[in-house]
């Protein structure tokens, strides 16, 4: 069985159907032959998390055994003596990979509140996305937070009806080039437009308040509304305008740099995320940490003190706190994806 003395390089995990279509992104970015089902738009990368209402769905499994008993198993070596004694043997982390090939829906995600007073869950879901390409070269649009504040009888009004043109053009819409970055706080509404590849770093749940089913063949209202009543479901959306200088500060661009933090400040409660730029005259070192790690451009080595993995641009690799040190070198960029600083 595999251990925590190892880095581990991760196969697509694909989790199908999902509500929307989308994926031809990721077998571009992964250098996967052939095509794969329409309906799978995303990739769980180091996953413990299941989708909403599935046992086993989303699951990352390591030589056929779910990573999330491995780590239950081993969860010292897997995340650390730190991160152990303030999370539990919870990884805190879900990362995506993330294409879409129509529009996805407007919908909100709960925050951690709210989904363990209404749904029993154990946490909500804030999320952060990185665009790593964009199939139109003028770009791709997002939509995030109400323009103005929005009254809850009109929020209830718009999802009865189910006419999308009125509740799109109530968001605020914004322009995504790769390189870009996006903090969404858990709560916040937001749509994505088509042909955008990111990677997601979120709060591990699979939790969604659609505010626009009806448009979308396999949603239903109850799935919609995650099975409560409409107006407890709504109320996890939130309607306060969402400002210029909101949306400023969760904007924000990859660094051209060796090595920089990603996202706002705020993000670092729920995860963080390190962009990684390393050439033949500058390797870097990273201190052992439990982390997911996506080469996005380039080729190179990582090296660890008992194996060392060759990666080039769409590579993924699971690394446990007990493999270690990390070297990085060659001509290679990547994003590293780490849980919430345990020290707070």
């Amino acid at each position: 069985m595999t251990g925590s003395t190892r880095p581990i390089r991760l196969q697509a995990n694909r989790p199908t159907p999902r509500p929307y279509r989308g994926g031809a992104g990721i077998e571009r970015f992964r250098a996967v032959i052939g095509a794969a089902d329409p309906w799978a738009p995303e990739d769980f990368l180091g996953s413990t998390v299941t989708t909403f209402g599935s046992n086993d769905d989303g699951l990352t499994r390591i030589d056929g055994v779910p990573l999330r008993d491995l780590i239950a198993a081993d969860p010292l070596g897997f995340l650390g003596a730190e991160h152990v004694e303030r999370f539990g043997a919870d990884t805190r982390l879900l990362c995506k990979l993330l294409h879409t090939g129509e529009r996805l829906f407007v919908h909100a995600h709960p925050d951690s509140d709210f989904a363990r007073r209404e749904l029993g869950a154990d946490t909500g879901k804030t999320e952060a996305w990185i665009v790593l390409a964009v199939d139109e070269p003028e770009g791709g649009r997002a939509w995030l937070g109400f323009a103005d504040d929005v009254d809850a009888d009109r929020l209830e009004s718009w999802f009865e009806k189910q006419e999308p043109d009125e509740l799109v053009a109530a968001l605020n819409e914004i322009e995504l080039h790769p390189g870009d970055t996006l903090f969404v706080p858990a709560g916040v509404p937001h749509a994505i437009g088509s042909g955008i590849l990111l990677l997601e770093l979120q709060q591990p749940a699979d939790l969604s308040v659609i505010l626009e089913y009806a448009p979308f063949e396999r949603l239903t209202r109850e799935a919609a509304l995650l099975g409560l009543d409409a107006r407890t479901a709504l109320s996890s959306v939130a309607r306060t305008r969402f400002t210029p200088a909101d949306i400023a500060e969760a904007l924000g661009r990859l660094p051209a740099g060796p090595y920089a933090a990603l996202f706002p400040d705020a993000a670092r409660a729920f995860f963080r995320a390190e962009a990684i730029a390393v050439t033949p005259e500058s390797p870097i070192e990273l201190p052992a940490q439990y982390a997911v790690l996506v080469a996005t451009d380039g080729q190179g080595t990582l090296r660890t003190r008992g194996e060392t993995i060759t990666l080039t641009a769409g590579d993924v690799v699971l690394i446990p706190h007990g493999a270690g040190p990390v070297g990085l070198a060659g001509e290679l960029r990547a994003i590293r994806c780490l849980p919430p600083d345990p020290r707070g």
